[in-house]
């Protein structure tokens, strides 16, 4: 009798591993080792690329969050474009804002608090909807983002002899930066020779300017071009950047933050699509779940 207990509790834990098992979550994690890894993984991709404008958002899960950007990898490949902000005791953490008010529990500006008074908030979502998540450090982000996915920091209040320094500190291969300019893409290049950088390239005027100040184009593997849907007028331009292993990015983060229903982003984002970028950057990423080239 006792052996057949024992034979009944073996089979019932034996189940439910296996159904733990079966529901494992597969993520869309890409494993980069060196920052010649991040120019594989765009020119890798067959589909429109998704870029997560502040890291992205859905409800019940922050925009520059650290559970967003897991959560969203169960669904498809994608980088983080995410804010870094310093505190007041030196810190740098990821915040869109300067101040608190529109997503977090709290008030005031980031830069007057302390990396301790802010882990006393909780995020919001998008909807105003508190969760139980909390403020990231860049560092712990850099940590938790290793083999799974790539960032791409821009431009906030912590300059870049700040950032850039403690990126390489922390051995961060899979980040990139957003530079507005070919100044300063030189800026980060003389910091770190081996940086990435997703650049601003508006035109061909601007794309000269960045080969002038000696910027390797391999060092760009993604331009953003400056407009929210692929304009025939400047083919030349993408061409250009194409040609040189730039993937052409158009943003909707603009226009996405005044649609309030995903039926209403989804008639627009449709034209973005259509246009023919190579990558989206976008609030709400998994609007384009559905969508392949």
């Amino acid at each position: 009798m006792k052996r057949c207990l024992i034979s009944l509790f073996l089979l019932a834990v034996s189940a439910i591993v296996l159904c733990s098992c079966q529901k494992e979550v597969q993520r869309h994690y890409y494993k980069c080792g060196m920052p010649s890894d991040i120019n594989v993984f765009f020119q890798s991709q067959e589909d429109i690329l998704i870029s997560g404008h502040r890291g992205g958002n859905m409800p019940g899960y922050p925009e520059n969050c650290i559970e967003t950007f897991d959560k969203i990898l169960e669904y498809m490949p994608t980088v983080y474009e995410i804010d870094p902000r310093m505190t007041k005791d030196s810190v740098i953490v990821l915040m869109h804002d300067k101040g608190l008010d529109r997503t977090t529990t709290g008030t005031g500006l980031v830069r007057d608090c302390t990396y301790a008074e802010l882990q006393k908030l909780f995020l919001k979502d998008r909807w105003g909807n508190v969760t139980a998540f909390k403020i990231p450090k860049v560092a712990d982000v850099i940590e938790w983002s290793r083999d799974k996915v790539i960032l791409n920091f821009d431009i906030k209040d912590v300059t870049r002899d700040v950032l850039v320094p403690l990126v390489r500190s922390l051995n961060g291969v899979n980040c990139m930066y957003t530079v507005r300019n070919p100044e300063e893409a030189q800026v980060v290049y003389q910091l770190d020779s081996t940086a990435r950088m997703s650049a601003w390239v508006k035109d061909m005027e601007q794309f000269k300017g960045y080969e002038a100040v000696g910027i390797p184009w391999e060092n760009i593997p993604m331009a953003y071009v400056v407009t929210h849907t692929m304009n025939p007028e400047h083919s030349d331009l993408y061409a250009a950047l194409r040609a040189n292993g730039v993937r052409c990015m158009v943003s909707t983060a603009p226009k996405q933050d005044k649609l309030k229903t995903s039926e209403e982003r989804k008639r627009e984002l449709q034209k973005v699509v259509e246009s023919g970028p190579d990558v989206i950057e976008t609030d709400f990423p998994l609007d384009f779940i559905e969508w392949n080239r």
